[in-house]
C-alpha cells in the first residue's frame, strides 16, 4: 500500500477545519489550554495539507529529483543570461570610454578664431 497525497490532502483539510472549529468552541467555553491544543493541531494539519497540496493543473507535485533538475536548468539559464548581460555591459562601458575620449580631444583642440 502506497501513500497517496491525493487521498490524504482532503483528509488533512477536513482535520484542519475540525480543529479550527474545536478551538473556537473551546475558547468560548473559557478553556484556554484546550483551545491552544486545537489551535496547534489545526496549524499542524494545515501545514501538512499545504505540503500535500497538488501542483498546478491538479497534478501531483513532481518528485524531488525532477524538481532539482528543473532548478538546475533554470539556474544554468540564469547564469547564461548573466554572462550575456555582463558582456553587453562591458561593451557599453568601452563605447562610453571612447566617446569620453573623443569629447576630451574636442575640448583640447585649439580653436582658431577671427584675428583682429
Amino acid at each position: 500500500m502506497t501513500f497517496k497525497p491525493a487521498t490524504w490532502y482532503p483528509i488533512a483539510l477536513v482535520l484542519t477545519g475540525i480543529n479550527a472549529v474545536g478551538a473556537w468552541f473551546a475558547a468560548r467555553a473559557a478553556e484556554p489550554t484546550h483551545a491552544a491544543v486545537h489551535v496547534v493541531l489545526a496549524i499542524g494539519f494545515g501545514l501538512w495539507a499545504q505540503r500535500l497540496r497538488p501542483g498546478p493543473g491538479g497534478s501531483e507535485r513532481e518528485p524531488r529529483s525532477e524538481a532539482l533538475e528543473g532548478v538546475q536548468t533554470k539556474f544554468a539559464a540564469l547564469e547564461t543570461e548573466m554572462s550575456r548581460l555582463r558582456q553587453e555591459l562591458s561593451e557599453t562601458q568601452e563605447r562610453l570610454d571612447f566617446v569620453e575620449r573623443l569629447l576630451a580631444q574636442a575640448r583640447e583642440a585649439p580653436r582658431v578664431g577671427p584675428q583682429r
